[in-house]
Order: C-alpha cells, then sequence, then structure tokens
C-alpha cells in the first residue's frame, strides 16, 4: 500500500521540532535522538523521489523555522529564505540516497556532509543551528576533540539510527566510543597548575537595538562603570570587554581610550577591549586591542569571519538593485588578515603566583566561535585560554545567544581550553575545558565576574587534524557505498 506524502511530510516536521527543541535555549537533548528516529523511520516510506526530497525537505522545517526565528528582527526575507535553503539542503540529501541500502549507515553519512558544507558555503559559512549543539551538555559532545562538531553530528545521528533499527550494535558502540575517548588527548594544565585570575564585564543595557540607534557613549560609560566596582586588592590579572564596545572614528587618541587606561593603571592589570573604528573612506574594523597599565594600546586583531549581511552585504549592489534593506548595514567591515591570537602582557605575578610575561588568547570574535579553525589558529600558536568577545545586543530574544553558548563549550571540549565568552547586554560566562558553563550573566543586566582560570597546554587530535579527516571520511563511505549498493543491484539484474 502506497504511503500517502502527508504521512512523510508531518512525520518529517515532527522530527525537525524534536531536534530544535534539543537545542538551546530549550536544551532538552534526549529529543534529538527521538527526532532522528522518527525521521528514520518516516522517510523509509518515501515511495519516490519527490517524497524523498520532501521528507527531507520537511525535516529541514520543523528544525529551522525555530532554531533561527532570531533572523526574523533582522531581516524577514533573509530568514524565509535561510530556512528554505537549509532545508533544501536536507531534501537534496534524502534524494540522494533514496532507494539506496544500507540506509541506515548512509542517511547520517549524507546529512551530516550537508552540514559540512554549510560550515564553509555560502558568504563563509554559517554553522548555525547545527545538530552537534544538542550535544553541547551531554557525553558525545566529548567526540569533538576527536573530531570536533562534525563528528559529534555525525556520532548523534548515527547512534540514533542504531538506536531505531539495530539495537543490538548499541552495547557495542558504546563500548567504542569509551575506549576511544580513553586515549584521545584532553591536554593538561601547565606545570605548577598555573591560573590566571580574570574579570569580565557586562555592561548591561537594553536588548533589541542597532547601532545606529543607540548612543555609543553610553555603552562606555555602561562598562566603565561596572570595571570601576572592580579593587586593586582583587588581584585581576587580566580584564576584558565584549566586542564593539567602543565605537570611535580613531581609538588610539579618543577619550575613551584615556579613561580605560586610567582603569588599567588603577588596577595595575591589561584591559582587553572590542574596538570599532573607521577605515577610510567607507569602512570600518572590528578589532581586538589591549591597553596596558601604562597606557600603551597594543596586540591589535581584526575580526576576520565577518557576518554576512550584518557585518557585509554580499551582492551590495544586486541586492540595493532588486530593494533590499541594504541600508541597514551602511558600511562594510573589512576582513583581517591575522591569526586570531592575542598576547597579553602581565604587570605582575599571577594570582596561583607565576612569573609570565604573558598570557596568549585565541581570539575567535563573536560569531567567528561558531568555527573551529577561527579558535585553533590560537591554539596552535600557544594559546593557553580561548575568549570570545561578541555582541548580541541586536537581537532580540535569547535564541543566538544560547546557541553560542553551546558553540563556546563545544570549542572548550574540542581544544581543551577553557573559554570566557563576554557580551554587553549577555550571554556571558566562563567555560570549563570539559564544556562546563559558570557564572553565566542574564540578558541586559550589569554583570562582573571573576574567576581564576587554569592555563592549559598541549593539543587535542582535533586540533591537529581539524574537519578534513572527518569530511573525507564521510565522502569515502558514501561512495564506497553508494558503488556497492548500484554493484549489487547489477548483480540481482544480470541473475
Amino acid at each position: 500500500m502506497k504511503t500517502p506524502m502527508r504521512f512523510v511530510r508531518n512525520r518529517s516536521v515532527l522530527a525537525g521540532l524534536c531536534i530544535a527543541f534539543a537545542m538551546p535555549p530549550w536544551g532538552w537533548w534526549p529529543f534529538a535522538f527521538i527526532g532522528l528516529g522518527i525521521f528514520y523511520k518516516a522517510s523509509q516510506k518515501s515511495a519516490s523521489r519527490k517524497q524523498a526530497f520532501f521528507a527531507g525537505f520537511s525535516l529541514g522545517l520543523g528544525w529551522f523555522l525555530p532554531t533561527l526565528a532570531w533572523m526574523w528582527y533582522i531581516s524577514i526575507p533573509g530568514y524565509i529564505f535561510t530556512v528554505i535553503f537549509f532545508s533544501c539542503l536536507h531534501g537534496v540529501a534524502e534524494l540522494l540516497i533514496f532507494g539506496r541500502e544500507p540506509r541506515h549507515f548512509l542517511q547520517p553519512i549524507a546529512h551530516v556532509l550537508v552540514e559540512a558544507l554549510r560550515f564553509s558555503w555560502p558568504f563563509g559559512g554559517a554553522p548555525i543551528a547545527t545538530l552537534a549543539m544538542t550535544q553541547s551538555n551531554t557525553w558525545f559532545a566529548s567526540f569533538g576533540r576527536i573530531g570536533g562538531a562534525l563528528l559529534v553530528s555525525y556520532l548523534t545521528w548515527q547512534f540514533a539510527v542504531i538506536l531505531f533499527s539495530r539495537f543490538r550494535l548499541v552495547i557495542p558502540c558504546i563500548a567504542a566510543g569509551v575506549l576511544l575517548l580513553a586515549i584521545a588527548p584532553t591536554g593538561e594544565n601547565f606545570p605548577g597548575n598555573t591560573k590566571l585570575r580574570i574579570a569580565y564585564v557586562q555592561g548591561g543595557g537594553p536588548q533589541g537595538t542597532r547601532a545606529t540607534n543607540t548612543s555609543p557613549r553610553d555603552v562606555v560609560l555602561r562598562h566603565l562603570a561596572a570595571t570601576r566596582t572592580l579593587t586593586l586588592d582583587q588581584k585581576i590579572d587580566v580584564v576584558i570587554w565584549p566586542e564593539n564596545v567602543v565605537d570611535v572614528p580613531t581609538f588610539s587618541n579618543s577619550r575613551e581610550a584615556k579613561e580605560i587606561a586610567q582603569e588599567a593603571k588603577r588596577l595595575n592589570a591589561p584591559i582587553s577591549i572590542g574596538v570599532t573604528d573607521d577605515v577610510p573612506p567607507d569602512n570600518f574594523a572590528n578589532a581586538q586591542v589591549v591597553v596596558t597599565p601604562e597606557g600603551e594600546i597594543i596586540d591589535r586583531y581584526e575580526k576576520v569571519r565577518r557576518v554576512p549581511f550584518g557585518e557585509f552585504i554580499p551582492m551590495r549592489g544586486f541586492l540595493e538593485a532588486l530593494g533590499a534593506p541594504v541600508h541597514q548595514v551602511r558600511h562594510d567591515a573589512i576582513k583581517g588578515k591575522t591569526p586570531a591570537i592575542s598576547v597579553i602582557p602581565l604587570s605582575r605575578p599571577t594570582i596561583s603566583g607565576d612569573a609570565l610575561q604573558s598570557v596568549s588568547f585565541s581570539t575567535p570574535v563573536s560569531w567567528e566561535i561558531f568555527f573551529g579553525g577561527r579558535v585553533n589558529e590560537g591554539i596552535e600558536r600557544g594559546a593557553s585560554i580561548i575568549k570570545n568577545p561578541t555582541n548580541g545586543s541586536s537581537y532580540r530574544g535569547t535564541l543566538l545567544q544560547s546557541q553560542q553558548i553551546a558553540s563556546s563549550q563545544l570549542r572548550a571540549i574540542e581544544f581543551g581550553r577553557s573559554v570566557v565568552q563576554v557580551a554587553p547586554t549577555g550571554f556571558s560566562a566562563f567555560i570549563s575545558p570539559s564544556g562546563e558553563v559558570s557564572q553565566r550573566s542574564k540578558v541586559s543586566e550589569r554583570r562582573l565576574e571573576i574567576a581564576d582560570i587554569e592555563l592549559r597546554t598541549g593539543r587535542t587530535w582535533y586540533s591537529h587534524l581539524g574537519d578534513s579527516p572527518v569530511i573525507i571520511s564521510l565522502l569515502l563511505a558514501l561512495a564506497l557505498l553508494l558503488i556497492r549498493h548500484q554493484r549489487k543491484g547489477q548483480g540481482q539484474t544480470s541473475g
């Protein structure tokens, strides 16, 4: 009996919704396995290529309509296009494997390759609302130190399918996973368990605002007020401000630079700041700089991975001709050219009593935390901590900010480093190398938190190898399984 398309479509939408609600901010992680199991069973009933495509497409609708809803307040056409585009990719994945066996291996491979594509294309990639984020608080996230978020996504999907189709393999799979994690390096502490006392500063303020209708001076004053509550007796080693909190034509000769230098001198601690300044004739730079207690401005890192349609407009002239609201991003950010690392000099021995001249931070700025490769640039150059200055004040709600915390958790596990995430209006937090979140702020509140962070060294397998081994392995497995299916079909025909 032929299965109605409506049945396959509705079950697929339900499956996608389960994945969505497994993701932050909801975080009901078991729903990811339930949703993937439902989709595996429902998609098996596709009776035509058309049904197969719409099964994958419907999965995407259920998955991305809720998880990308934050885009609605930025660009309604952009939101609709992105949801449809991502859903089409999963439709193509399902179309590719229609009528082919073994489906229980082909389906996870095909759909995770879609995620791999999203990591780099279009416009430099958009690894948001990924399957790995559903597992940021679970045992599955530990596999990130072996193969990154893509391996976490693949193992989550494959394990879900095994649960629903080959249950006898569950125990062997868990045993193999435990053995693999036991031998995979996690990084290690500095000799002597060296610690750095870090203060993050969240100035607070209204959420859902744009730079064009916000006073840059007010943002600075909020962060200065919070910083002034710190005292010299607290023995802070480094103070970290968020992204974009100083927006001036030229930072070096600005009033804000002098005010921050006074605070650095008072605390006898360097302050890391997010600066937006002009790059003539019509661009701007999104930079991280450090102000020392001596008043020097050093260590400028300019963001490389810019947010498409947020910090630059792809195809600006074409879109403007179509009447798109490109005026909302009047100027494009320049693309930085240096690795994502900051070297911050220390004015005195650390809180643990160790005399270090400087500490290196991997410094993915905001959007860059979603890309493991940006973080690894700092790790492979000796960074012992990850700092993620960000700015989520333009977004309403907490969807994107929650996903960013999940991304920071994954990056902490992948590289065996603590992460300091700090935003002007939230979320800010400290994240341990095992992915545990602490001292997390609320949205819009003024918050200042201090933590003693262990400096870490060593590199994980993922840090050494990156995403390529996982992508190549999945492509090879897909090709071999499709060839095997084709040969098997030819053998049956000839027989």
